[in-house]
């Protein structure tokens, strides 16, 4: 029904989103936005300053959600709706003492994020930004039978870490390239994987057999730091890595030394700790590493909806009603 100004739940936005999601929350007529007006992250100062007193909160990856900002929003703070499917950046244990409601975006970013995936994967594997810059500094002279060669996904092993939604949309995109073999590894043995063959095998058996591994897990305490020199001393010297999960699942200076020591061939990476990698790092001196700015979910349409649902969801918070996409906490 109609309510009367005073009335209005105060929500705080904590940066420009797309504007599918801000014409949701105005046509709902109960809330009552402030919103930190950047394309830029807000500063903790701020957060902590536009939380105060506020009803629900949207957020992002990049804002953390620990003890301190539900402390500086109070009691009002009934919803926290995040503009990702991760939500490694909420302290869930507080949210969850607090009797706070989540609100996340999986499912409508798994198609854009396995489509990156896999143009990563090839990119890397076929030497993509390699080839590039020799057109353009002029190393391309006549045909050399093995200059710029890479590694093909016909008859190989690809390896998945993680078969969730977007480990599952990643594999079913890759079986059509002829892979031989589909193996992953995980907490449980997942039913869908029959659809694309998947062997579920132990850690060790993925990391020593597979051509190609693709990380698509989520970041956990058991997950955090997991590909380490132990890791990828196991791999094949031809094995190319690739990880759009999250970039603390990868140990960034063993990654170095075995790129740089040929123990891999290959890394692609849409995540990194942190985010941006500065541009002094290690890692961007490799051409056998190619670095992307985190943007497996970045289609024009995956973004709208993306901040459809997450208004959605606040509303859905805000008012004590279902939220299309809630975390079960």
């Amino acid at each position: 029904g109609m309510q009367s100004a005073g009335k209005l739940m105060k929500v705080f936005i904590t940066r420009r989103i797309p504007q599918e999601g801000m014409k949701i929350l105005s046509a709902a007529g109960v809330c009552e936005v402030s919103q930190w007006d950047s394309d830029e992250p807000v500063p903790r100062a701020e957060l902590l300053k536009g939380i105060q007193g506020a009803h629900g909160l949207l957020c992002l990856l990049s804002d953390k959600i620990d003890a301190e900002v539900l402390e500086a929003a109070g009691p009002n703070l009934k919803v926290i709706s995040t503009l990702s499917v991760g939500f490694d950046h909420l302290a869930i244990d507080e949210i969850k003492k607090r009797g706070i409601r989540v609100g996340y975006t999986p499912d409508v970013l798994t198609d854009a994020t396995a489509e990156l995936t896999v143009a990563l994967l090839l990119a890397t594997a076929r030497r993509l930004p390699e080839g590039v810059e020799e057109v353009k500094n002029g190393g391309w002279s006549s045909w050399k039978p093995l200059w710029l060669c890479g590694y093909g996904l016909s008859g190989s092993t690809v390896g998945i870490i993680g078969l969730g939604r977007i480990g599952m949309a990643i594999a079913q995109r890759l079986m059509p390239f002829g892979v031989k073999r589909l193996l992953y590894s995980g907490r449980t043995a997942k039913p869908h994987a029959a659809e694309v063959n998947g062997e579920f095998v132990p850690l060790d058996t993925l990391v020593s057999e597979s051509d190609f591994i693709v990380v698509s897990c989520s970041l956990t305490p058991e997950t955090q730091g997991m590909c380490d020199k132990s890791f990828f001393s196991k791999m094949k010297p031809t094995a190319v890595f690739i990880n759009t999960s999250r970039g603390a699942v990868v140990n960034q200076e063993h990654l170095y030394e075995a790129l740089s020591s040929g123990q891999i061939a290959a890394a692609g990476l849409d995540v990194t700790t942190p985010e941006p990698l500065p541009t002094n790092h290690r890692l961007l001196t490799l051409k056998n590493c190619v670095v992307l700015p985190h943007i497996g979910s970045a289609t024009y349409s995956t973004r709208g909806v993306m901040s459809a649902l997450a208004a959605r969801n606040l509303l859905g918070g805000l008012q004590g009603t279902d939220m299309p996409s809630e975390l079960t906490l």
